[in-house]
């Protein structure tokens, strides 16, 4: 079997609940730990491993000074490997977190898109979270503070589909926000 159909079968079968939940944001998710819990069996039966590597990108001066991280999760079976990477920015400014808790939230982040990535996991909301049950929802209007939160959202993983749900995105919105 090439390492192409092992991760096909792996993309195919993989079943991992959103088991874990989000008092502040009130929506179920799953970690990185949950989406390697769920690899474990096909690793031995496919004899093949995964790896998730990250590096802090420097920024060029006179740009962005946010640090970026980054992350490339590979599948290997000893001779041929197939990778697929995330980047995130670490909020350096985030309140209420200590240094190495940003970059700690932002390598979760980054392992569980670079995982998902690989992996072909939809993490779009199920039915039941996006159901409006009859009532008519108004989506918000970016604007400018809006635009700048949801393009920092988007660096930290977060998905455009996410932001689609909440507010009416333009084509030049989704082009400012996927750059």
């Amino acid at each position: 079997m090439t390492i192409n159909e092992k991760l096909s079968k792996i993309q195919t079968e993989f079943k991992s609940k959103k088991s874990r939940f989000n008092s502040f944001g009130k929506y179920n998710f799953r970690s990185a730990e949950d989406i390697l819990e769920a690899t474990k069996p096909f690793l031995k039966e496919l004899n093949v491993t995964v790896t998730v590597n990250e590096e802090l990108l420097t920024m060029k001066p006179g740009s962005c000074d946010q640090p970026v991280l980054k992350t490339t999760a590979s599948i290997c079976d000893g001779k041929d490997s197939i990778s697929a990477t995330a980047i995130v920015g670490v909020d350096t400014e985030q309140k209420g977190m200590q240094m190495p808790q940003r970059y700690g939230a932002a390598s979760s982040y980054g392992k569980k898109y670079a995982l998902g990535n690989l992996f072909l996991i939809d993490d779009t909301q199920d039915s039941d979270a996006t159901n409006n049950h009859g009532k008519n929802v108004t989506k918000q209007k970016l604007n400018k503070e809006s635009l700048a939160k949801a393009k920092e959202y988007i660096s930290k993983g977060g998905s455009l589909s996410a932001i689609k749900a909440k507010y009416e995105v333009s084509a030049k919105h989704e082009e400012i926000l996927t750059l």
